[in-house]
């Protein structure tokens, strides 16, 4: 039986002996925050939107299952992010749906901006979840426009206030929804020096009066890359005032580690196990049963020069294969593609990442770190290899290890390169 005040985000009790584990399944997100930069790969930095690697929901329950060997006091499976677990919909109901088939008694919870939320909330419900945390960082749309660079709603990209509004109406119904659910919800606010710091308190009364059940006032930190990288950090007194005057309205979590979205244990626990931490026998390959992650997922694509080898670095290849690949290993080719033109850097990747929307995996030869941040925040699997297509395929369909297939030195966009110098971009 779940015991709901296990979860440590919202009980500061519970935070003492129980521990969390963060699922990387949702690389993709739908908004923009001015302070946001998420990283991939990236096992040196302890924030929202970090991760070792993405995991596909197959790998991420084989991570889970050696989690739960290693340690007593995992009390809550989570997924946030390092994108929005909604602008990933798939990944996120299907990694939910495989945790809770095997560990029945765990709490789910998951961590949104609340923009696309409301369609899923009965799968929630029906799946059990029991805590949602939503960011709300403005209750007032013009507040939001300067901490929103984008919104992506109904597949259209919405600026400034019109983006602004909509991701405040989208959080508003959600809140109001998710308590008439039953659910227990938290919400996190950054509090954004000059920007947001003067508009916290009415953030918490609006949200008192949606019933949420406790307010997290996040102090802003910096991160390089993004458009607030210069702004100072707010004061630990400018906090504790802010806190103190929220408080007045909701119960306040004041002990937030701002988990990265591959966090495992206790909250503030140094020295963490996550995904990109364990050995390849502790972390398998996802099964053949869960590879494709959706119906309109089927394919796996490749680089190669003559379709028989994986041979070929992504930024060369003109054209890729694209292979129907069956439960039992077999590869049959349905198609080869030409890649977008050289030289559109970023726009390139873009057009490729839709040109293999339909695919789940792609395999290549090598990749530079633009390319592979790009198709991975699309929801692509991405996996430098080397050797025959047919025995690569094979292992992928039928959940065998792909140890022997990996690059041992994976080589890096602009390092010594023994192909045609032209590039990737």
């Amino acid at each position: 039986m779940m015991d709901l005040e296990n979860h440590p985000c919202f009980n500061h009790k519970a935070r003492l002996k129980n521990g969390r584990v963060h699922l990387p399944v949702a690389p993709r997100c739908n908004i923009q925050c001015n302070f946001c930069s998420r990283k991939y790969d990236c096992v040196n930095e302890s924030r929202p939107g970090v991760t070792s690697q993405i995991l596909e929901p197959g790998m991420a329950l084989s991570f889970l299952r050696q989690i739960m060997k290693k340690r007593e006091d995992i009390s809550v499976v989570g997924i946030a992010g390092p994108g929005d677990p909604f602008a990933n919909p798939d990944e996120t109901i299907e990694t939910l749906t495989l945790v809770r088939a095997v560990y029945p008694n765990i709490l789910l919870c998951v961590a949104s901006n609340g923009l696309n939320i409301l369609p899923y909330i009965s799968a929630l419900k029906k799946i059990d979840l029991s805590h949602v945390t939503i960011t709300v960082n403005a209750v007032d749309a013009k507040i939001g426009s300067r901490i929103y660079g984008w919104v992506r709603s109904d597949k259209h990209v919405y600026h400034g206030i019109d983006g602004a509004q909509i991701l405040l109406d989208h959080q508003l119904h959600a809140i109001e929804e998710l308590k008439n659910a039953g659910l227990t919800v938290k919400v996190n606010t950054v509090v954004i020096p000059g920007i947001n710091d003067e508009h916290i308190e009415s953030i918490a009364q609006t949200m008192k009066e949606l019933k949420v059940d406790i307010l997290n006032c996040i102090p802003f930190y910096p991160v390089e890359g993004s458009l607030f990288a210069r702004l100072k950090e707010p004061d630990p007194g400018t906090i504790t005032r802010i806190r103190q005057t929220a408080g007045r309205y909701l119960p306040q979590m004041d002990y937030c580690t701002r988990c990265r979205a591959d966090a495992v244990g206790l909250l503030g626990e140094k020295d963490i196990l996550g995904p990109g931490k364990l050995t390849e026998e502790e972390n398998p390959p996802m099964p053949a049963t869960v590879i494709n992650l959706s119906s309109s997922r089927p394919y796996l694509a490749v680089t190669s020069r003559e379709g028989v080898l994986v041979n070929q670095h992504l930024g060369e290849a003109d054209r890729v294969f694209i292979y129907d690949l069956q439960p039992d290993g077999q590869a049959s080719l349905v198609a080869v593609r030409p890649t977008p033109v050289r030289g559109g850097g970023d726009q390139r990747w873009m057009q490729l990442s839709e040109l293999i929307s339909d695919c789940h995996t792609l395999l290549v030869n090598g990749i530079g770190p633009n390319p592979r941040r790009i198709l991975g925040e699309n929801g692509l699997r991405i996996l430098e290899v080397e050797g025959l297509i047919s025995d690569i395929a094979s292992a992928i369909g039928q959940g065998q290890s792909l140890h022997h297939f990996l690059k041992r030195q994976p080589q890096a966009c602009g390092s010594e390169c023994s192909g045609t110098g032209g590039g990737c971009g």
